[in-house]
């Protein structure tokens, strides 16, 4: 049985996020993906959860499940939670209709995608089921997060919306889904779950236990809906899902759900081969009653830190959040160890600090960039009530315990990957550092791409803000004898040899020089293993129009 320890209260309040979509065969990334902003109408602010209401929830369902369970016949037990899902099936999948036979072809042709998808699924799916199970909604519900991300935790759309059930940042705001530098609720699969399965239940009682009409909603907006019900009565048309004319999205959304449950229904109907996902509880939560460094829960854990983050994808950073939860996902079969390993080790141990004394002419950003971290950040752990700070004044700096490079997941970290892999064929790859008053329409019209491809290339969305220091990738296809590129935006590449001094790291020259520390290893045929000694020189490959 799984062991819960309970955790810490969360203060928490809100509303529930808008979902996105698009055909699976349309987008290899989930970036690609369109989001629509969905107002909350006002007949669901019953809804809003109260304070700690999502993580009482949480609590209470963990509680209830574990109850119910003590009291199985072990032959009612399902081994498969495929077959639990099935066992809640209740929505009509006899319905023929050429949008599901459409989404039904694609889903059947793509076996890879259904392996890649229960792979992840395999992780939050037992969880999920329990949250449907205590609210008796559709089992179909839980293959919602297809649609939505592909189960990927960390999709982020072009309308902002993130985790796999894709709430945008205002109404994951609303629904109590606490998003800042450290951690984003909204990514958190526990919360996120029960704020999505709030929404839809208020949505299916707002259309009279309609769920076509709610997922509809879901996708689009209960306004949207309304609105096309509103136009078909007027021209005394039908009022059902498939007779409204709704955004092109919405109209392949729900046929996408049916499609999946009618597979997931029989599989062998339609050529596909569902992996087995045990049907037991994958993770346990851990009350770790402080902030901890995830690459020291990865080794209590004794288990890869990428397993850590993707339980726990709501934490941003190298650790969890100094002001909570304190609370952190492990495998259920490694949570006595964790446990264990953790009470051996002194709160004090569990985060790295550095105290810097502040010096004439700094400032909390000039400290925020040299010690990777943010203003708000560091205001949040000393406290600091404003921006001043005084010279000769010390600072506590949260630090990571291994090299960053070591947190593969986190978000600057899933940032540098994503630039790095990118290639446009005949086009010319830029880094723009961004400036004061730049924005995306700009830097569009300057190297003739879309705004979109900007976004994309960078893990953003059109309407996120640009920050000033902000590094951007962008596949320009200006030409530069014609265009009005500054110079900073070309690369010229020298080679420059750097002795290492005193307390130096990797880590320290690739940011003074702009490289990265991989790439420092290759130049210089570096183990990971291998230490910098004072004296040693090293040879570098700088972009001299980014360094000073």
């Amino acid at each position: 049985m799984l062991h819960r320890i309970i955790a810490l209260t969360l203060l928490l309040a809100g509303i529930t996020g808008c979902a996105t979509t698009s055909h699976p065969q349309q987008t290899a990334s989930i970036a690609d993906k369109p989001s629509i902003n969905n107002p909350i109408p006002d007949l669901l602010v019953d809804e809003m959860p109260q304070d700690s209401d999502l993580l009482a929830e949480v609590e209470r369902t963990a509680a209830e499940a574990d109850r119910a369970s003590a009291t199985y016949d072990d032959q009612a037990i399902r081994e498969d939670i495929w077959d639990r899902i099935r066992d809640n099936f209740a929505m009509d999948l006899d319905q023929n209709n050429s949008r599901i036979d459409a989404q039904l072809r694609w889903f059947a042709s793509h076996q890879a995608y259904m392996d890649r998808v229960t792979e992840r699924a395999e992780r939050y799916m037992h969880f999920i089921m329990e949250h449907i199970e205590t609210r008796d909604i559709p089992g179909e519900i839980a293959l919602l997060p297809i649609v939505e991300s592909a189960f990927d935790p960390f999709a982020y759309s072009h309308g902002r919306a993130s985790g796999v059930w894709q709430f945008i940042p205002s109404t994951g705001r609303l629904y109590g889904l606490k998003q800042d530098w450290w951690y984003d609720g909204r990514r958190d699969i526990r919360l996120a779950t029960v704020a999505a399965l709030r929404y839809l239940s208020a949505l299916a009682r707002e259309f009279d236990g309609d769920w076509m009409l709610a997922l509809a909603s879901y996708n689009s907006g209960a306004g949207t809906v309304r609105r096309a019900i509103r136009q078909n009565r007027e021209k005394g048309l039908p009022t059902d899902y498939w007779s409204l004319n709704l955004p092109k999205e919405t109209q392949d959304y729900v046929p996408k759900l049916l499609a999946l449950s009618k597979i997931i229904a029989n599989p062998k109907q339609y050529g596909i081969t569902l992996t087995p996902i045990v049907n037991e509880p994958y993770f346990a939560v851990v009350d770790t009653g402080s902030q901890i460094d995830l690459s020291q829960a990865a080794e209590l854990a004794e288990v890869d830190i990428e397993e850590i983050y993707k339980l726990n994808p709501a934490f941003n950073q190298w650790a969890t959040s100094p002001d909570g939860p304190h609370q952190i996902l492990i495998p259920a079969d490694k949570s006595d160890i964790f446990a264990a390993n953790l009470a051996q080790m002194p709160a004090s141990q569990r985060i790295k600090w550095q105290r810097y004394k502040v010096k004439s002419g700094d400032n909390l950003i000039s400290i925020a960039r040299a010690f990777h971290t943010t203003p708000d950040a560091l205001k949040q752990v000393n406290p600091l009530t404003g921006n001043n700070i005084r010279s000769g004044e010390t600072l506590l700096i949260p630090t990571a315990v291994k090299n960053p490079e070591q947190y593969s997941l986190s978000a600057s970290n899933r940032l540098t990957q994503k630039q790095s892999n990118q290639s446009v064929p005949g086009s010319t790859r830029v880094e723009h550092i961004v400036s004061a008053g730049d924005s995306f329409w700009e830097l569009s019209r300057n190297h003739k791409v879309p705004v979109r491809s900007i976004a994309k290339w960078n893990g953003m969305a059109p309407g996120d803000p640009l920050v000033p220091g902000q590094k951007l990738v962008i596949w320009s296809k200006a030409d530069s004898k014609k265009s009005k590129l500054t110079y900073k935006n070309r690369e010229v590449i020298r080679k420059v040899t750097y002795k290492v001094r005193s307390g130096d790291s990797l880590f320290k020259i690739a940011d003074k020089f702009n490289v990265r520390v991989s790439d420092i290893r290759k130049w210089n045929r570096m183990t990971k293993k291998k230490y910098l000694k004072p004296g040693e020189t090293l040879v570098l490959y700088v972009d001299v129009t980014q360094t000073g």
